[in-house]
């Protein structure tokens, strides 16, 4: 069993999805509800993908996975980078933070607005061991919400090669090309090789 490690119910279901026939049976952190997940401290996707899976292994004794995700945009920097979830403030709705990054694009021309979204997922078990991999998509902030679908920064989130918002994009096609997509397509292949090292 793979406990995973997020109190997010959208990051949850696209978890689930893409990890869905890996072989391993999947349980939800709420199983737990007197679990309080630790402060993300981390100064790094890896950092905080770490400490979320492992205080969950420690706390369940299973092994557990979580990821961490930030978003790259170019002209702020690479902000807001791991601040991503908590741009707008720490109670910041999804709204918050995108109506944040707009404002601060105001006015940059479309060739200005590259951004890269990146995730990192961790699974780690009671004992410390841990394994993380990485997945990216580069894409461009529009200049207004468009879609009705996914959630965070999704609405505001282009694929050129597609010319589609993660919003626009059903759940198959977002999974397929999204960095989360990208992260646990290679999560699957390292929980084959646990199982086969009877590890899960």
């Amino acid at each position: 069993m793979l406990v995973i490690a997020t109190a997010n119910r959208d990051k949850l279901r696209e978890i689930e999805e893409l990890l869905a026939g890996a072989g391993i049976d999947l349980a939800p952190l709420n199983r737990w509800p007197q679990y309080e997940s630790p402060a993300e401290t981390g100064a790094t996707l890896e950092e905080n993908a770490i400490i979320k899976a492992h205080g969950a292994a420690r706390h369940t004794g299973l092994p557990a996975m979580a990821d961490d995700t930030g978003l790259e945009v170019d002209a702020l920097d690479g902000r807001p980078g791991i601040m991503a979830a908590r741009f707008a403030g720490e109670r910041a709705t999804y709204g918050d933070n995108r109506r944040k990054l707009l404002g601060l694009l105001a006015g940059v021309p479309e060739a200005g607005r590259t951004a890269v979204f990146r995730t990192v997922a961790a699974l780690c078990f009671p004992d410390g061991e841990c394994h993380t991999v990485e997945g990216k998509c580069p894409g461009r902030i529009t200049s207004a919400e468009r879609g009705n679908g996914g959630f965070g920064y999704d609405p505001v989130f282009l694929v050129p090669a597609l010319g589609l918002t993660f919003a626009e994009m059903d759940d198959a096609t977002k999974n397929a090309v999204s960095h989360r997509g990208a992260a646990l397509v290679r999560l699957r292949a390292v929980i084959a090789d646990l199982a086969r090292a009877g590890r899960l």
